[in-house]
């Protein structure tokens, strides 16, 4: 597939990948659980047999960020190896041994007057995602999308267009053995800004739903711009909480690998609070256990008098997404003041605590409203594959319909289908 040159062929190029989305989106939604099952086996096995192919296209695009000097961040999320080709072939198994969600009945009832009433899942239609750096969504979104009977338009960044392409190709074998639409997977052939905005405005009202993934200046624009709704977060601003009956030998390796494992992720933990009662106790060695790892300690003032290495927090730190190794550190009085904070600094994406004290969990759920709340675990499980849904489209941080990862059950809305005997209305 060859870049397209001018605004003109883009509009026009878009225009006809809409329409082809949406043909191939009417075949798609009742398509059997056998066919899409079929095609996403196949898809798996073609990433397994051409992983090769896909880690030399991945060079290519890494060779080209670096000359960009990007962020060792991005990198992270650009790089693929053996170890996350197979997630992503687990992760297509898994999503192709899920349960069929198109016609599934969410509820049913009968009326005094004999209706029978059913509320049924139905595909939403045709998926837009926009994505940068993360060729991994393009196998997610997908495969997601083909076992939820809807038709994709990807549309990734130009740091990521020889993997995603690659990866591409291995879907559309799997599209073409089951005997379903390859239109159902289309990957915008250009890395032009212009067809993001063709894709805003909605493709003459080919696209239904538009999930962003990237940094906060492309889903801003998104939100934005876009004709048609968003299922999207705009940052991670993830918060953990120590309360005072943490158990000290959980704090540590839960935090850890919350700020550690990965730091560019979206579920990384960006602030750290700490109950004063166990200050004393619990901040050192949590702290010393970041530093070893090459951690960068930013503090508020009591954290400070505690941490000769920390650096002294600012406003815009608790504003702040880092997608590195650095991490807010604050000390608060009470589980209330904790929760105050974090409902006033967080993005509403995931937040943890730790705590033996079920009250506590039970009042941290309950009055923080975020799209993820963890208790005793790391922020780094807020991931579609880890809640079992075999990988995500996004993280939706909105109150409608969709909110958390974004699965298979996510993206399919409902309709009502309504049985008589010949009541009418008097």
């Amino acid at each position: 597939m060859s870049a397209v040159s001018s605004v003109t062929d883009i509009a026009s190029t878009m225009a006809e990948i809409g329409r082809n989305a949406r043909a191939a989106a009417r075949v798609l939604a009742t398509a059997s659980p056998a066919a899409k099952r079929t095609a996403l086996l196949t898809a798996a096995g073609a990433i397994n047999a051409h992983r090769k192919k896909i880690l030399a296209a991945n060079v290519k695009d890494i060779e080209a960020a670096t000359l960009k000097g990007i962020s060792s961040a991005f990198l992270d999320r650009l790089t693929l190896n053996d170890d996350r080709i197979d997630a992503m072939v687990e992760g297509l198994k898994t999503i192709a041994e899920l349960p069929d969600p198109v016609g599934t009945v969410i509820a049913e009832w009968d009326r005094p007057n004999g209706l029978h009433i059913s509320r049924v899942r139905t595909p939403l239609g045709v998926i837009g995602v926009i994505f940068e750096s993360r060729p991994n969504v393009t196998a997610d979104a997908g495969a997601l999308c083909i076992k939820s009977g809807n038709a994709v338009i990807l549309r990734g960044g130009s740091d990521s267009f020889h993997s995603s392409h690659a990866i591409v190709d291995c879907l559309l074998d799997g599209l073409h053995l089951a005997g379903l639409p390859t239109e159902a997977i289309q990957l915008v052939p250009t890395v032009d800004r212009a067809a993001v905005g063709e894709m805003l405005k909605g493709l003459d009202g080919n696209i239904d739903v538009i999930v962003p993934r990237g940094g906060k200046t492309l889903v801003a624009r998104v939100q934005d711009e876009a004709r048609v709704p968003v299922f999207a977060h705009l940052e991670g601003i993830v918060h953990i909480y120590i309360d005072e009956t943490a158990d000290l030998s959980k704090a540590v390796p839960v935090v850890l690998n919350a700020k550690m494992r990965r730091t560019g992720v979206c579920g990384a933990a960006e602030t750290l609070l700490v109950h004063k009662n166990v200050v004393r106790t619990h901040l050192k060695p949590i702290i010393d256990a970041l530093v070893e790892k090459g951690c960068e300690i930013r503090g508020d003032a009591a954290v400070m008098r505690l941490i000769p290495e920390a650096k002294a927090a600012t406003e815009e730190d608790w504003h702040t997404e880092y997608e590195d190794a650095i991490i807010s550190v604050k000390v608060v009085d009470s589980l209330e003041a904790a929760i105050a904070h974090i409902e006033h600094y967080s993005s509403h994406h995931t937040e943890a605590i730790i705590t033996e004290d079920l009250g506590a969990v039970e009042k941290f759920f309950n009055e923080i409203d975020s799209a993820i709340l963890l208790h005793n675990a790391s922020t780094q499980f807020a991931d579609g594959g880890e809640f079992g849904f075999g990988g995500e489209i996004g993280i939706a941080t909105g109150k409608m319909h969709a909110r958390g990862p974004v699965g298979v059950e996510q993206l399919t809305t409902f309709n009502y289908r309504i049985r008589g005997t010949g009541q009418t209305r008097p």
